[in-house]
């Protein structure tokens, strides 16, 4: 598979979350991995923190455990999301919805589940504290990603797993009072590659100039 060449804007605009098309049965190669991982270690971080991480795994048992709570957290979680979507565009909430069933049923069977995680747990604290630890992990996760993108493989935000972090903890042999998962990313190659922006509400609907 030949992988086009994006420009930063491409990138940014088509890096999707990707789930059906999560290519379920080709490994994802080790130095791919490492390349996207190297290039997340040079994302900025809040406060200079730089005490966090990630958990690569592989492991066919590990990945059905996690995708096990993962599972887990999906069903309550869905039935909440259909009692909202009458609020909501119909059309887009089902093919949101539709996909996200689908990487819950599917998510033992992705190659690699990617975690990132970061010293220090935020339970309680206050929000300029939350806002330093996040603001550390959230750009190395996001780098990783766009990485991921511009080599041909698919991830997704999730978080659903968080629910039960403390038996994923236990899974992964993560020391749950100090150490924080902060999503469980799943990374596959594509089934292709002709990724395209997504609808958008227009730009006023969303930003504010000065004030409120």
């Amino acid at each position: 598979m030949t992988i086009p060449t994006l420009t930063a804007d491409e990138m940014l605009a088509t890096t999707r979350a990707v789930r059906k098309r999560l290519d379920l049965q080709r490994p994802v190669e080790r130095e791919l991995l490492e390349e996207c991982l190297r290039l997340a270690q040079q994302a900025p971080t809040g406060s200079n923190r730089q005490g966090w991480g990630f958990i690569v795994v592989t492991d066919p048992q590990k990945r059905l455990a996690l995708a096990e709570l993962y599972r887990k957290s999906w069903e309550p979680y869905s039935r909440s999301r259909v009692a909202e979507a009458a609020q909501v565009e119909q059309a887009t909430q089902d093919r949101v919805r539709d996909s996200a069933s689908y990487l819950a049923e599917h998510m033992h069977e992705v190659p690699v589940h990617v975690i990132p995680v970061i010293r220090g747990r935020t339970d309680a604290a206050p929000i300029v504290a939350q806002a330093g630890v996040w603001g550390s992990i959230l750009p190395a996760a996001w780098s990783f990603m766009l990485a991921a993108r511009a080599r041909g493989l698919g991830t997704a935000w999730t978080t659903l797993h968080l629910r039960y972090e403390e038996e994923s903890a236990a899974v992964l042999g993560i020391p749950f009072a100090e150490v924080m998962q902060t999503a469980l990313i799943p990374v596959a190659h594509t089934i292709g590659t002709d990724f395209k922006p997504a609808p958008r509400a227009p730009l006023e609907t969303i930003v504010h100039w000065e004030q409120w």
